[in-house]
């Protein structure tokens, strides 16, 4: 679910009419990660994770804005204060919690492994060895590569999901492996469909791929922290999150 650049590729704001700055600023990676962030025609940021900004903005009676960046430099990029809120499918890990402070869940999902349809199926250790697995650079999966498959199998890394998605349809590498909502919906689309397919869910290590996906904030904003886990809760109680999560899964995404 993400660290050199701290320039900000670009903002967009959706604060109410007639504000004049936005309050809280929200950091999400430059890329496309569907169904959860995407620009639609227009360039505007849109998707389940960004309806649900939008939702606890509101709840919180705040404007926000979305300030996008490399994945690898979101970390960075919040504690530089170019934004407030990491907002963009970042699991919460004890390796991430040292360094930020995290909102309860508003998500989780289990890791997957997608592979070539005449490929070998599973995902045990067995399954894979002597296989080239495609990851996204700087996120849980790498890390439970290095724990589970490094011994048997090779790693090639990805600035994003896409150039791994792409590899993959062509060959360059036998497995993609990461978040299972995103490989799924590349699975669905015209292009995965055609060359590829769920090689089945990783072993759950929660130690390595978290304790669900959360907000990242600096350690020293309690005050955001609190509010932003209420209207978290809200949401939750009130219907809007299950009213928002329809319009893209047919599922639950909040998890255990």
């Amino acid at each position: 679910m993400k660290t050199a650049s701290f320039l900000v590729a670009g903002t967009i704001l959706i604060a109410s009419a007639g504000s004049a700055a936005a309050d809280v600023r929200f950091g999400i990676m430059n890329e496309a990660y569907p169904p959860f962030f995407t620009k639609d025609a227009t360039g505007k940021w849109v998707g389940w994770e960004i309806e649900m900004m939008d939702a606890v903005c509101a709840k919180m009676k705040e404007t926000c804005s979305v300030v996008d960046m490399s994945w690898d430099g979101l970390i960075p990029g919040l504690q530089s204060r170019k934004f407030d809120v990491i907002w963009s499918s970042m699991s919460i890990t004890d390796e991430r919690s040292k360094t930020i402070a995290f909102t309860n869940k508003y998500y989780n999902t289990p890791s997957k492994l997608i592979g070539a349809q005449d490929g070998r199926g599973g995902t045990s250790v067995d399954d894979i060895a002597g296989k080239t697995v495609g990851i996204q650079v700087s996120t849980i999966q790498t890390e439970y590569y290095k724990k589970h498959y490094a011994s048997v199998a090779s790693e090639k890394t990805y600035a994003t999901l896409d150039e791994a998605f792409q590899d993959l349809a062509v060959g360059r590498v036998d497995y993609v492996f990461g978040d299972s909502i995103p490989l799924m919906t590349f699975l669905q689309s015209d292009f995965g469909k055609d060359c590829c397919e769920d090689k089945g869910n990783v072993k759950d290590d929660p130690q390595v791929l978290g304790q669900g996906i959360g907000g990242g904030l600096r350690k020293d904003d309690a005050e955001l922290l609190a509010k932003l886990n209420a209207a978290i809760a809200a949401v939750r109680a009130n219907g809007t999150y299950a009213a928002i999560s329809k319009k893209y899964f047919d599922f639950d995404p909040y998890g255990e």
